[in-house]
């Protein structure tokens, strides 16, 4: 492995969009880390769950949350909400939505290949 990488966010050429959400990924050291936005309106259960056919998100997720608000229910029942400047991790077994008007803008080290798999549109 070369002793350092570099990529820019901005230069990815692997982008998936879907009707309420945005991720654009860079591949680095073996890991993808993705930028996501997710629009007013978007919600796991209604967006993706059709795509990846689970009952529950099943992708472990490590982010930091760029700007906007995160709601999120745990298959227990346990809710909470993850907003701009937190860093969170949420395990498989949730579901997730925006809160409010403002989009959410976040950076994901884990589970971003798995989050963005479905239909790309570019």
């Amino acid at each position: 492995m070369p002793s350092h990488e570099v990529k820019n966010m901005s230069a990815s050429k692997d982008i998936k969009e879907f009707k309420h959400a945005r991720m654009e990924l860079v591949d680095i050291a073996g890991h993808a880390v993705a930028r996501f936005t997710l629009k007013k309106g978007w919600k796991w259960s209604d967006d993706i769950k059709p795509v990846v056919k689970t009952e529950w998100c099943m992708a472990p997720h490590l982010q930091y949350v760029i700007s906007g608000k995160l709601g999120a229910k745990m298959k227990d029942g346990t809710e909470f909400e993850i907003g701009s400047g937190d860093v969170a991790y949420i395990p498989p077994g949730h579901d997730a939505w925006v809160v409010g008007n403002e989009p959410v803008v976040g950076i994901e080290f884990v589970g971003g290949r798995v989050a963005a798999e479905g239909p790309k549109k570019k």
